[in-house]
């Protein structure tokens, strides 16, 4: 029995690698290890590609998010209004600036926040949205930005899972006033390290950011504010330039991943199937079911800790099929939030996202023998129920 895993990233690499091994030897022999030519061609290249007037690269999808908060000068008093719906770091940055995270349920076809419950929580204090196209499916942005306008505020794309997913045409990272982007090895466009990127249409916010990932140095050994230090390295540069290339083309490969499980897939009747929006163009990161907690009249969801979800991703492992749980537990019932005063059931979508969703595997270069295999598990795995 052949094993699936969730990515497979040495498929990847055996795509480009006869130009990263040359690429990665080339910087080796420089001698230029930090910044450097390497760093600000993929920067300009990643600029053209979104189609945005700056990026600044720097240490990690999490300091893109802190550096943006930081640059528009985000802090003690503010709120900050995101999803709860998403990997930690993205509520993490808000409270380290000093402001608060104000979290909104979700939408259930989508997994972003819904935008009517956003409008519902801005206050005098709001000066932040953070939306998160999660899995790589984008937010209507049309609408958010809109609210955002309407209301003075700065709106901070979170792009971790969806660089070269687009809202209306426009790629994300290029709609809001800064993007940021993750390239964690799993992601669309992914390093063989850490990375992250900051984008923008606004030089005065570009220039703060540079300064503020250098110590807070606007020039050497003088510093105006307190920054830290976060650079991406060469040699993760040049892979994401060489990856770059291939983006779109593997972003294409998911998309048809993506439309093959819903064709195998679409007669399980138990199964709730990830839908898009007009406008949307989602790059998959994710392939991302729901599992009905209720099916199994055996389990309580309210008092029983491991769901059917929990069971059935068991049973798949047992098939040869490994697939992943995002996210167990919503950003507004972690522990270190307890204080915010949120209550269990106070956001029952994402309550129960968190129950129910099971991301099966995708990655470019899954064939469809792997991906009929996967739902056959599946459906072996319901039928016991």
């Amino acid at each position: 029995m052949k094993k699936i895993p969730p990515v497979d990233l040495t498929r990847q690499y055996e795509h480009i690698k006869e130009e990263a091994d040359l690429a990665v030897l080339e910087i080796l022999n420089s001698g230029s290890y930090v910044g450097g030519a390497a760093v600000t061609s993929f920067e300009q290249q990643f600029a053209n590609y979104l189609d945005v007037a700056e990026c600044v690269s720097c240490n990690s999808g999490t300091d893109a998010l802190f550096l943006a908060l930081k640059a528009l000068n985000i802090k003690a008093g503010d709120e900050v209004v995101t999803s709860p719906f998403t990997f930690f770091a993205t509520a993490e940055v808000i409270t380290r600036v000093g402001a608060k995270p104000i979290f909104v349920d979700i939408d259930l076809n989508t997994f972003n926040f819904d935008l009517d419950r956003v409008k519902q929580v801005i206050t005098p204090q709001t000066k932040a949205i953070i939306p998160v196209h999660i899995f790589g499916q984008p937010v209507n942005m049309t609408e958010l930005m809109a609210i955002a306008q309407s209301h003075n505020l700065y709106v901070i794309e979170d792009c971790a899972q969806a660089a070269g997913a687009a809202w209306e045409e426009r790629k994300v990272g290029s709609i809001g006033h800064v993007g940021c982007f993750s390239f964690f090895p799993t992601k669309n466009l992914g390093a063989c390290g850490d990375g992250g990127a900051i984008t923008t249409n606004d030089r005065a916010i570009a220039k703060q950011i540079r300064i503020l990932k250098e110590h807070g140095s606007p020039a050497r050994y003088r510093h105006d504010y307190i920054g830290l230090n976060s650079r991406i390295d060469a040699i993760q540069a040049v892979i994401l330039t060489i990856k770059l290339r291939y983006l779109d083309f593997w972003n294409e490969q998911r998309r048809k991943a993506a439309h093959y499980y819903q064709e195998l897939l679409q007669s399980i009747s138990p199964l709730k199937l990830p839908q898009g929006i007009a406008g949307g163009d989602s790059v998959w990161n994710q392939y991302s079911i729901c599992i009905d907690e209720h099916l199994n009249s055996k389990i309580d969801p309210d008092s029983c800790s491991v769901t059917l979800r929990d069971r059935i991703r068991e049973q798949l492992l047992d098939k040869g099929v490994i697939s992943m749980i995002y996210y167990p537990i919503p950003l507004h019932l972690q522990p270190v939030y307890q204080d915010l005063g949120y209550q269990k059931g106070q956001l029952p979508i994402v309550e129960q996202a968190a129950r129910e969703v099971l991301s099966l595997p995708i990655f470019p270069g899954i064939s469809e023998a792997e991906q009929e295999q996967v739902a056959y598990a599946l459906k072996d795995c319901l039928s016991e129920i």
